[in-house]
């Protein structure tokens, strides 16, 4: 496969290696450290992953529907990028579970000021029959960051320290990293609608800039999107099941490195796929991996349950990553691509907080096989009439 992108793809695709290898430094340890060391609750892991990703969610939207009305992604990206960075040592500094959730607060205000924008800067720096593979390089960069952050994490456990704190502040270093490879390595698209009267917002009205409209199959879309996410709740949740199992700790970070690898290894190849078979299929078939996963997380009695289930699991990502983001840039042309990637990212945001209370719940109050299953139904449910209705 020829990997002939332009610059902004390569430049986004390293900005997300390396913020997640800050990223997933910290994220496999955090479940632990917020029940072991800070003595937070199973519900409490669920509020603040739930909360984190609903507070990006909002946040998604208007960011997606500035950089259309001031034809401009980069300058958002950068500065969610940059907040994102300043929350590592939060992390670091926590003393209590609070702490941890206003760090993962500051973070998520972070994520949802720049993903809309970066995403519409991708789509708009490739043809339309290069879109999934871009998509899919980028979310491959991205899952060979969460490799290499593991392997940190495992390597400082093993043979440096086990104090989580000093973990996380290295988790800080690969952000500037980050945060200089969008800065200095993309260039904003100049879009065709930018000459348009008062899209640049100088005159204070969106109406002159180019209606958007929320199409039926769009409004389909999105609502099958809220159904599946409210079944996927925070990964967190896997982590803790692979402790009550007897994955030792510092084997929590391998297991996100096979689970990594094949999100990595599977992104590319699928997103090039979607270009050339159509997005839905893989959508509705990686939907329906996810639910028979889940059924076997509910199930699992052993750790090497475990192993096998997160490979699984890593091709779920890697069927439906890149494809439902093509497929948002499929449905609306450049000059209306912000909103509706601030929709897409906001639709599963807002959801995210209700998936992990209620995955907290049940597992609290009905048990592990119940939780669980209750995931894979509403995610087979949604894979269906995906496939019926769109």
């Amino acid at each position: 496969m020829k990997l002939n992108f332009p610059r902004n793809v390569w430049a986004l695709g390293w900005t997300s290696f390396f913020t997640d290898i800050s990223s997933e430094i910290i994220y496999p340890l955090l479940p632990v450290f917020l029940t072991k060391t800070l003595g937070a609750s199973m519900a409490f892991v669920g509020v603040v992953e739930g909360i984190a990703e609903s507070t990006a969610s909002l946040l998604k939207v208007v960011s997606g529907w500035w950089s259309d009305r001031v034809a401009k992604r980069k300058p958002l990206a950068v500065a969610g990028y940059t907040l994102s960075a300043l929350t590592r040592p939060m992390i670091a500094l926590a003393a209590a579970g609070w702490h941890v959730l206003a760090a993962r607060f500051v973070d998520r205000i972070g994520k949802g000021i720049r993903t809309s924008p970066r995403d519409a800067l991708l789509a708009d720096s490739v043809a339309p029959d290069q879109r999934g593979a871009a998509f899919g390089l980028q979310r491959s960069m991205d899952h060979a960051g969460a490799i290499v952050g593991p392997l940190i994490a495992f390597a400082l456990l093993t043979w440096v320290t086990t104090d989580y704190r000093l973990i996380f502040w290295i988790a800080a270093v690969p952000m500037v990293f980050a945060v200089a490879a969008l800065a200095f390595g993309a260039k904003e698209v100049a879009p065709p609608w930018r000459k348009l009267p008062a899209c640049d917002g100088s005159q204070g009205k969106l109406e002159a800039c180019p209606t958007f409209v929320l199409t039926p199959r769009f409004k389909r879309y999105l609502a099958l999107l809220v159904l599946f996410t409210l079944g996927n709740s925070s990964d967190a949740f896997l982590i803790l099941r692979a402790k009550d199992l007897g994955i030792a700790d510092a084997m929590l970070p391998l297991l996100w490195v096979a689970l990594h690898i094949v999100k990595m290894s599977s992104s590319l190849p699928a997103g090039a796929l979607s270009d050339r078979i159509g997005r839905k299929t893989l959508i509705v078939g990686g939907w329906l991996v996810y639910a028979a996963v889940y059924v076997g997380f509910g199930a699992a009695s052993a750790a090497w349950h475990i192993w096998a289930l997160f490979i699984a699991y890593g091709f779920f990502f890697g069927m439906t990553e890149a494809a439902e983001k093509a497929m948002v840039a499929d449905f609306y042309p450049s000059e209306q691509r912000g909103r509706a990637f601030g929709l897409y990212n906001g639709a599963i945001g807002f959801a995210a907080l209700p998936a992990s209370l209620l995955m907290g719940f049940l597992w609290d109050h009905f048990g592990v096989t119940v939780a669980f299953g209750t995931g894979a139904g509403l995610a087979g449910v949604a894979a269906i009439l995906l496939a019926l209705l769109i």
